[in-house]
């Protein structure tokens, strides 16, 4: 009997009787990271590693009933042993290990393999079946050093004041925002919006550490903004807000800013190939260090990788799941 089916719920071990990370509530939900495609409301129970229960605490309630185990730990559900593995996606994301009679399973949620200095490093995992992602999973998707990425952005803000104007980062509030936070720290004060203030802020209770910012307030001069770096969600890229600020200039970091056929901001003044996803050499050796003789493929690309994993001799079948839109953030602009 397969160790994992996949139903209209999401993906269930019937062994242990739970999901990973499902989309309709459920009595129990092993949850791989905090991004709004992976986490629903209305479970009854949530087990998660210890770092992404505040963002769960911080989304979904105070009261939330959630269980949580570190990087390595095993427990056992029914029978199956479970354990959690960095999956370097964001902080506190886990591959989830799953083993019953010898057969083993590993579910990455999403993934990459380039660390970036604030997720724990992915680490694979060997197993006989791998559930992977392919959000990114074509060969035209390579991504350069994260470090040339940000040396790009700091030329880009750097431009912007020589020109007096407002340089804004449109990044997800869990995972980009924080590494941009990280790695852009210097002598221009960081302004967040709220939802980015929050998720730090939970963070920062947990023991992590993160650069100092400023929340954005109604009360903050366009002219003070101007000097420094604005960090926003996406949801705000094309908001009254914005087009109330001192000459802005938008930059969009996003794996899909490396292919300009596939920009979905039109608007958008520069595009940064930032991404928390394996580009397609990062999945490949994903896949392949996982030694795993099957392997399904679910949200993004996933016919044609599925097709190359099999050309190359590795069983793979599509899988179709809801995931993919990892912030679907309802906000007021600030």
């Amino acid at each position: 009997m397969a160790l994992i089916t996949f139903t209209n719920k999401g993906i269930y071990c019937k062994q242990g009787d739970f999901y990973i990370d499902p989309w309709q509530p459920v009595n129990l939900a092993v949850t791989t990271h905090g991004h709004s495609d992976h986490v629903k409301p209305g479970n009854k129970g949530y087990l998660c590693h210890d770092l992404t229960k505040p963002v769960l605490l911080q989304r979904l309630g105070a009261d939330l009933p959630v269980q949580t185990l570190p990087y390595g730990k095993e427990i056992s559900i029914n029978g199956v042993k479970l354990s959690l593995f960095p999956a370097g996606h964001v902080i506190g994301s886990a591959q989830v290990k799953l083993e019953y009679k010898g057969e083993i399973c590993v579910i990455s949620g999403d993934y990459k393999t380039e660390y970036d200095g604030i997720s724990t490093a992915f680490e694979p995992v060997r197993c006989h079946t791998f559930v992977s992602e392919s959000t990114f999973g074509l060969p035209i998707y390579k991504w350069q050093p994260q470090a040339e990425i940000f040396r790009q952005i700091r030329n880009w803000v750097t431009d912007n004041n020589n020109q007096l104007k407002t340089s804004v980062l449109i990044a997800y509030s869990l995972g980009k925002a924080q590494r941009l936070i990280k790695n852009l720290t210097g002598d221009q004060a960081i302004y967040v919006h709220q939802s980015i203030a929050n998720l730090n802020e939970a963070f920062i209770h947990a023991g992590v550490k993160l650069p100092a910012t400023i929340k954005i307030t109604p009360d903050i001069k366009k002219e003070e903004l101007q000097k420094g770096i604005v960090i926003v969600p996406p949801a705000l890229a094309d908001g009254k807000w914005m087009k109330n600020l001192l000459n802005p200039s938008t930059g969009i970091c996003s794996g899909w800013m490396s292919v300009r056929a596939g920009r979905r901001w039109q608007s958008a003044d520069a595009g940064f190939a930032l991404s928390d996803h394996a580009d397609w050499p990062g999945l490949l050796t994903a896949i392949k260090n996982t030694e795993a003789g099957k392997v399904y493929v679910t949200h993004g690309f996933v016919s044609p990788f599925s097709k190359y994993l099999n050309e190359q001799g590795i069983s793979a079948r599509e899988v179709v799941t809801r995931y993919g839109n990892e912030e679907e953030e309802v906000l007021k602009e600030t």
